[in-house]
């Protein structure tokens, strides 16, 4: 038996529900992943605004624990560079950081892109009324809200 992405609501959505879903996914652009928590809290009795937004807020804790990895690991291959066998740093940058960071950079920016294509595509399917899930996130979320 396969399952189905879209799984129906149990009860109808109101209008105030998909408003505040479409609104999780859209503000996750302005608020990184407070927008979405505080939608989480607040309408925390509604199925469909809770599903919705702890997506949003999944992705964007994601998002945002890559980014750290990714600087530590900026940072340290920098300073691992600059104090290359046990020498004091020179006035000139590291070859890497030429490397590396257009490449960090690219990844931002994809990840970026991602994040806009996801908020905008699953606003509108929230604003629909749809139990849309995100490609990782969703099934996490109806994992953690027992659905």
């Amino acid at each position: 038996m396969s399952e189905t992405p879209n799984i129906p609501p149990l009860e109808e959505t109101t209008s105030d529900e998909r408003t505040f879903g479409a609104l999780a996914h859209a503000l996750q652009l302005v608020g990184w992943w407070i927008a979405p928590l505080v939608i989480f809290i607040v309408k925390r009795k509604s199925r469909f605004v809770s599903f919705h937004a702890l997506q949003a807020l999944l992705l964007q804790l994601s998002l945002l624990l890559l980014w750290i990895g990714i600087m530590v690991f900026f940072f340290a291959s920098i300073v691992g560079a600059a104090f290359k066998n046990g020498q004091p740093p020179v006035n000139a940058p590291p070859p890497g950081i030429f490397i590396f960071f257009p490449l960090i950079w690219l990844l931002m920016m994809g990840a970026w892109v991602l994040v806009l294509v996801l908020s905008i595509t699953y606003a509108i399917k929230a604003g629909r009324g749809e139990w849309a899930n995100y490609p990782l996130f969703g099934k996490l979320a109806r994992y953690f809200l027992k659905m």
